[in-house]
């Protein structure tokens, strides 16, 4: 099954649009171990997400045992729900090969996240599994987005809106997608209409304040799909103690259900 199709059909099974991202962080977690915490969290929001989203480095630091911790992870999220492996690789073609290697066929990811700053021949490697997502970087949540993205060429276009275009351009299996911040809106707004078509995997509500509504309002495509909306602290924190799985799942009940509220109201 295409990445994209794997997607609607765990959206529409869950009526969610939200996206866990299984990011554990030792200083913040009670005390249990990396893989009976995200077991439990993995178990108690299963039916309330479109997908779940670790980011490698909260499983890198720890060396060898972390990547474990990664591995049985995947392999414990249900099959039928997308797993984006959340490492923004970027590098020369020959390299990219294996990075897509390891995130596609070592890992078994469904999905991952790349970097456009090396161009075409560092994203062409993922691109050609074409049953998998692969998710550019296109307008990041963080504050030094600034830096580079809003840059303008000689005519005056953003340099978001130009990755934008290229991914539409590179888009011929219908496998990729951009990851825009929530904590953008009107930029949003912009690459939606850009690409009308496209997953969109929108970090920054929550801990970084991006507005939720406008995430919703400007991520959905047409017919209120492929936003795929990301919260992690928000969700695996939301208790510390023995009840933290059960916090956690209140917690993805409660946005998925505000998510589905605002979807009603924009009128799609």
């Amino acid at each position: 099954m295409k990445f994209i199709d794997k997607l609607l059909v765990a959206s529409r099974r869950n009526k969610s649009l939200l996206c866990v991202g299984l990011d554990p962080d030792p200083e913040l977690m009670p005390k249990v171990s990396l893989l009976e915490f995200n077991k439990a969290i993995v178990d108690a929001t299963a039916d309330l997400v479109c997908a779940y989203k670790p980011n490698l480095a909260f499983y890198e630091v720890l060396g060898i045992d972390g990547l474990k911790v990664l591995q049985k992870t995947i392999e414990h999220i249900p099959g039928h729900i997308p797993v984006i492996g959340d490492g923004k690789r970027g590098d020369i073609s020959n390299t990219a090969k294996a990075y897509a290697k390891a995130l596609f066929v070592t890992f078994g990811f469904d999905a991952a996240t790349v970097s456009p700053y090396l161009g075409f021949d560092s994203i062409e490697p993922f691109i050609g599994y074409k049953d998998k997502g692969v998710f550019i970087l296109c307008r990041t949540s963080n504050l030094g987005a600034l830096d580079f993205q809003n840059l303008l060429d000689t005519q005056g276009i953003p340099l978001y809106e130009t990755v934008a275009r290229k991914a539409k351009e590179w888009n011929v299996h219908d496998n990729v997608g951009l990851v825009v911040g929530a904590t953008y809106p009107d930029e949003l707004k912009t690459i939606r209409q850009l690409c009308p078509d496209m997953p969109l995997l929108i970090p920054g509500i929550g801990a970084q304040g991006g507005d939720l509504a406008s995430a919703v309002k400007f991520g959905v495509d047409a017919r209120a799909e492929k936003a795929i909306i990301v919260a992690a602290r928000q969700i695996l924190y939301a208790a510390r103690e023995k009840d933290f799985a059960e916090a956690a799942r209140h917690s993805a009940r409660e946005l998925r259900d505000s998510i589905n509220q605002l979807v009603n109201q924009v009128g799609h």
